[in-house]
């Protein structure tokens, strides 16, 4: 008998489907059928299956025509040249019409059908875009959950978030009474293993639609172990089967929850008697979630942004403070409290020059020595953290509750230099679903005993006490404390060029909100991109919904186009930045008439005039010159094309070692009281609103005149504007 431990368990290959779906798979090159599941023969008018092996499904048009002849299968080589990308369409399979799910995946073309279901009660909301006026993440999740729920409606509907030890907690939850509550209560990491994880963040949609059903076996001649990772219809491990049963549940629906490609957390839905959402509502129900994600990953980047910026100011007023004083440990005794706050912590102990100041609660000066001669003795980093100081190490060095949690931070080892912060103990009662803890039985799976860990019988609450432990530090702990270490460093090292080392590691700060634009920009591209895919699918498949309903998912696909071009200017701008440049002698006159014949057609004015003169050769890189002409010429002509004759002008000249290039319009002009804020990024003219646009377009002219040695500035009237770009001469 074998023993299987959970993360252990193969369960993308589980043999069997669920009654619900049907699968042919065909190899990828030769299109010759190479498994399937039993049950096709239900659905299709088949003499006998073995016949089926190594034919192809033309050989039978008979059987297969509506297959065969599906927009799909006619395309087969264009819609399965990636693998893992996942098709659909719907055919008819005698009188009754079918979902057609087609993907690639290890050299085998997989074909799913499910029987169409029409859901009377859905209702397709119309509050997508209230995910991103929230004022906390609550909001988001609890409008997650009502909006699904006038989808897919389970009696059970709740926001499952992985914490950091890998097990999980219930956040969020909609519920209708026919199951209990799980509201806030913790789920050990075993119950999610680590392959279930893993195949969650690969299919982030997953039904089972009746954990009392019969599976459905796969029959192949070839293949022993057939890859069911991507399948909508793959059979549930007969752990998981038998947990679903123990929380009362008869059938479960889930959806991923993606931030930053990491699996944060899941939708899971619960429905006490068994029941199926047909494809398309799961579709809609992904693409909800995917937004709520979105807009989650987007509140949590604006209040880092804010605390970042907050943090800069508070290290720069720090840093004015600990400067005043000649000595480094004057500096830190004047600023102890402020140095404390600056972590978040109930105590500060500053250890140097053979002198222990204290700020706050803290341990008392025999027992911070220990601690001391403990860190030198056990830390090789100059950082180290702790929230279990306490549990870990109260025996050995005499803590008490004050030092449950430590921050040390040496600022000289070989002067004993040391700054630690304290935590108090923090009284945590964790409300587990059941006690967590493992128990180990025979479970039967398909006729082999084997002896796995077994599910919880019981979910009732568990209450455990923990102790030991402070509040946890977090990351914006981790870069208060790299705030607090510059400013030690500059303390100690006050010659000029340390000194400026020192504030440009400070002005990293700001920095890093360029490359942090980059991220958000470059990382949201491919969830943007499927949320697309996903809403045009949806779109196709709502042939007989009312108009209302096609306009709501259009209104869909127009906000993600407006929020990827977003994307792409700020991308742009943090490449003007961050971008290699090289410096060379360019003509202008070919790009100059490019532009202006692509502009006119992109804001649709062919009569649009535009008079080109003399265009001298600049120094400059010529992908960011481009972009330079691009955005000025493109404002010119837009700016321009309400006007009765819209006039464009467009002139260089020599001036000393500069050229001087004056791109005039007869457009709608800037303002005087929106001078201070031309530049900056995302900030448009109070005259410019019924005009298509970001914002960030002359941040990145801005940006890259200054990279290139040259400058941009502007004049402005009622009767148009001029902008003035200077370049170095080649």
């Amino acid at each position: 008998m074998n023993f299987v431990e959970c993360h252990e368990e193969p369960i993308h290959i589980p043999g069997y489907v669920q009654s619900f779906g049907y699968l042919i798979g065909i190899d990828a090159e030769s299109h010759s059928i190479t498994f399937f599941s039993k049950n096709i023969e239900d659905i299709f008018n088949i003499e006998s299956l073995e016949q089926l092996f190594g034919k192809k499904l033309m050989d039978f048009p008979e059987v297969f025509g509506s297959i065969i002849s599906s927009d799909i299968f006619k395309s087969l080589a264009n819609f399965t040249r990636r693998d893992n990308e996942t098709f659909f369409d719907k055919i008819f399979i005698g009188k009754e019409q079918y979902h057609l799910s087609a993907f690639r995946n290890k050299g085998n073309i997989f074909l799913e059908f499910e029987k169409v279901l029409v859901n009377p009660h859905k209702q397709i909301s119309n509050k997508y875009d209230n995910f991103y006026i929230v004022e906390n993440e609550q909001e988001i999740w609890d409008q997650l959950l009502n909006i699904l729920s006038k989808i897919v409606n389970y009696d059970r509907m709740m926001i499952y978030k992985f914490m950091m030890d890998g097990s999980g907690k219930v956040i969020a939850e909609k519920n209708n009474d026919n199951l209990e509550s799980y509201l806030g209560l913790h789920y050990p990491e075993s119950d999610i293993p680590i392959q279930a994880r893993e195949l969650y963040l690969k299919k982030r949609k997953r039904i089972f639609s009746n954990v009392y059903a019969e599976t459905v076996p796969l029959l192949s001649k070839t293949l022993e172990n057939i890859d069911l990772t991507y399948s909508t219809s793959r059979g549930m491990s007969p752990i998981h089967g038998q947990y679903i049963k123990n929380s009362g549940a008869s059938s479960s629906f889930s959806v991923s929850i993606i931030i930053d490609d990491y699996l944060w957390g899941l939708v899971t839905c619960q429905n006490a008697e068994p029941k199926h959402i047909d494809l398309e509502d799961r579709v809609q129900a992904g693409i909800f979630t995917a937004l709520a994600s979105n807009a989650f990953s987007s509140f949590k980047a604006k209040n880092e942004l804010n605390y970042r910026l907050q943090l800069n100011e508070d290290a720069l007023r720090l840093k004015a403070e600990f400067l005043k004083y000649d000595s480094l440990l004057e500096s830190l005794t004047e600023n102890k409290t402020e140095i404390r706050n600056f972590l978040d912590a109930d105590g500060l102990a500053v250890v140097a020059e053979e002198q222990t100041i204290t700020d706050g609660s803290t341990p008392d000066t025999a027992t911070i020595e220990k601690i001391t001669k403990w860190a030198h003795e056990n830390i090789e980093d100059h950082i180290y953290l702790s929230r279990s100081f306490l549990k870990d190490h109260g025996k050995e060095l005499g803590l008490d509750e004050k030092a449950a949690g430590v921050v040390i931070y040496f600022m000289e080892r070989n002067k004993n230099n040391i700054l630690i912060w304290f935590r108090r103990e923090f009284d945590e009662h964790i409300n587990w679903a059941g006690n967590p803890e493992k128990k180990v039985e025979v479970v039967n799976d398909h006729g082999e005993e084997k002896m796995m860990v077994s599910p919880r019988t019981s979910f009732k609450i568990f209450t455990e006490d923990i102790k030991g432990n402070s509040r946890r530090w977090n990351s914006r702990n981790i870069l208060a404390l790299q705030a607090v270490r510059d400013l030690i460093l500059e303390a100690l090292h006050k010659d000029y060029n340390t000194i400026k080392r020192l504030n440009d590691e400070l002005k990293k700060v700001n920095e890093e909100l360029d490359s942090f634009s980059y991220t958000i920009s470059h990382d949201l591209g491919t969830p943007l991109t499927v949320m697309k895919l996903n809403a045009q699918m949806l779109l196709k498949t709502l042939i007989d919904e009312s108009e209302k309903s096609r306009n709501k998912i259009n209104s869909i696909i127009e906000e993600i186009d407006n929020m990827a071009e977003m994307m792409h200017d700020v991308l742009q701008l943090s490449r003007a930045k961050h971008s290699e440049i090289q410096l060379e002698r360019l003509e202008t006159a070919q790009t100059i008439e490019k532009i202006c014949e692509n502009a006119k057609i992109t804001f649709g004015t062919p009569t649009s005039e535009v008079i080109i003169k003399e265009c001298p050769a600049v120094l400059a890189d010529k992908t960011m010159l481009h972009q330079v002409f691009l955005n000025i010429i493109n404002n010119a002509i837009k700016y321009s094309s309400k006007q009765d004759k819209p006039v464009v002008k467009i002139e260089g000249n020599a001036k000393g070692d500069m050229v001087i290039y004056r791109i005039s319009d007869n457009g709608i002009g800037i303002p005087v009281e929106n001078k201070h804020k031309m530049f900056k990024i995302f900030n448009r003219m109070d005259n410019a609103k019924k005009f298509k646009g970001n914002g960030v377009g002359l941040s990145i002219v801005h940006r890259i005149m200054k990279r290139i040695g040259g400058n941009v500035d502007y004049e402005s009237s009622t009767e148009g504007t001029s902008f003035i770009l200077t370049f170095k001469k080649p």
